[in-house]
C-alpha cells in the first residue's frame, strides 16, 4: 500500500535523515510534499532521482496527504498538525508538543506498536534519549521488572540540530586556530568542553530534557511506578547519543542472564568486548540503525544481584528521530 506522503521541517537535519531513511527502506508513496518555513521555499530537493521544489508549511499544505512526518519544532507541531489531521493526515510528529498528552499515542514500535492504531490522527515520536535508553531496558524489563532507573546522557550536538553540529565543527577549527570560539547555537563553548543539557530548568532543579525521560519511559513502559531519575549533558560529538544506565530489578539478574536478553532483541546489537575492553562508541552507532549495548555489569552495590549496569550509544538523528517516525508510519501502511 502506498500513500501521499507530507513532511513537514525538511530541510533540517532531521528532515533530511527523513528522506535518507525514507530511500535506504523503499518507503512506498505516490507523491511527496517537501515543506518548510518561508525561509526554506523554493529550495529544490533530490528525493530518488526527482526534483522537489520546497513549499512554505501553511494550514493549506495537507490537502489529499495521508500521513505527514513532522520535524518542525513544537510550536510548528501546536500550529499546524491539527490543520493536518482536518485534512485527513495522520500526523507522525518529532517534536515534544504531544507526548504527554493523554489522548496521542507515545510510541518506540520495538515496545509498543499497537498504540498505534489507538491514535486520533496524531502520533507521538519520543525525545531521542528516552528512545536510546529504553530500547534495551525493554527486553530486560519484561522479564524482570524494573523498579529503578538511574540514567546519565552523554548527547552529541546533534541533537540541537544542524546549526549545533556546524558550531561543533566551527568552534574546533577556532579554537586550533588560536581563535576566539563564537556561541550562536548553543549558551557556552561545545568544542573540548561539555556542559549540563541547554533545556530549560525547571523548579526542582532538573532540566526540561531530565523530566522527558522520566514521564515518557513511564508512559511508553504503561508503568507509573518506575522509579527514574536522569542527568543530561552536551557533549563535543557530531551526532550519536551515549548513555550510562543503572537498572535495579524486581528480582535478581546476572550480566549473562541480561545478555541473552538482549542479543536476539529488536533493534539491539551487543558490543560487549571485555577482553579487549572495547564497548559501545558513538562511531560505532552514528549512521546505524541499532542501539549498541556493551559494559554489561552486575551492580555489585545492589544486594541480592539485583542491579545491572549497562552503557550505550544510538544514533540520535536515525532511531533517535528519523528512523523511530518512519517505522511508526511503515505500520500505519
Amino acid at each position: 500500500m502506498a500513500c501521499n506522503l507530507a513532511i513537514a521541517g525538511v530541510t533540517g537535519a532531521v528532515g533530511q535523515e527523513f528522506l535518507s531513511i525514507l530511500e535506504e527502506r523503499n518507503f512506498p508513496f505516490d507523491s511527496c510534499k517537501m515543506l518548510a518555513s518561508s525561509r526554506s521555499a523554493g529550495k529544490t530537493i533530490e528525493f530518488k532521482g526527482k526534483q522537489y521544489k520546497v513549499e512554505e508549511l501553511t494550514k493549506n499544505s495537507f490537502s489529499g496527504v495521508n500521513i505527514a512526518l513532522f520535524s518542525a519544532g513544537a510550536s510548528r507541531s501546536r500550529e499546524f498538525a491539527s490543520a493536518a489531521v482536518e485534512a485527513g493526515a495522520v500526523v507522525v510528529d518529532n517534536s515534544s508538543a504531544f507526548r504527554m498528552d493523554p489522548e496521542v499515542p507515545l510510541v518506540v514500535p520495538e515496545i509498543n506498536s499497537e498504540a498505534i492504531q489507538l491514535n486520533n490522527g496524531i502520533i507521538a515520536n519520543p525525545n531521542c534519549s528516552t528512545i536510546i535508553a529504553i530500547v534495551p531496558v525493554w527486553p530486560l524489563h519484561k522479564a524482570n521488572p524494573v523498579k529503578r532507573m538511574v540514567v546519565s546522557t552523554y548527547q552529541a550536538a546533534s541533537g540541537a540540530g544542524q546549526a549545533a553540529m556546524d558550531e561543533l565543527a566551527a568552534q574546533s577549527r577556532e579554537i586550533l586556530d588560536g581563535k576566539k570560539p563564537t556561541c550562536k547555537a548553543f549558551p557556552y563553548q561545545i568544542a573540548f568542553n561539555l556542559f549540563s543539557h541547554n533545556s530549560k530548568l525547571m523548579d526542582n532543579g532538573y532540566n526540561e530534557e531530565e523530566m522527558k525521560m522520566v514521564k515518557e519511559t513511564r508512559k511508553i513502559f504503561d508503568c507509573d511506578d518506575i522509579a527514574i531519575t536522569c542527568t543530561c549533558i552536551r557533549v563535543p560529538v557530531m551526532r550519536a547519543h551515549c548513555e550510562s544506565i543503572n537498572l535495579e530489578f524486581t528480582k535478581p539478574i546476572t550480566p549473562d542472564q541480561v545478555r541473552d536478553l538482549l542479543k536476539d532483541a529488536e533493534g539491539v546489537s551487543l558490543l560487549d568486548d571485555r577482553q579487549n575492553n572495547r564497548f559501545p562508541m558513538p562511531i560505532d552507532a552514528t549512521g546505524h540503525d541499532d542501539i549498541y549495548v556493551g559494559r554489561i555489569r552486575q551492580d555489585e552495590s545492589i544486594p541480592d544481584n539485583r542491579g545491572i549496569n549497562l552503557w550505550v550509544a544510538g544514533d540520535q538523528l536515525r532511531k533517535g528521530a528519523a528512523l523511530n517516525a518512519v517505522q511508526i508510519a511503515e505500520k500505519l501502511l
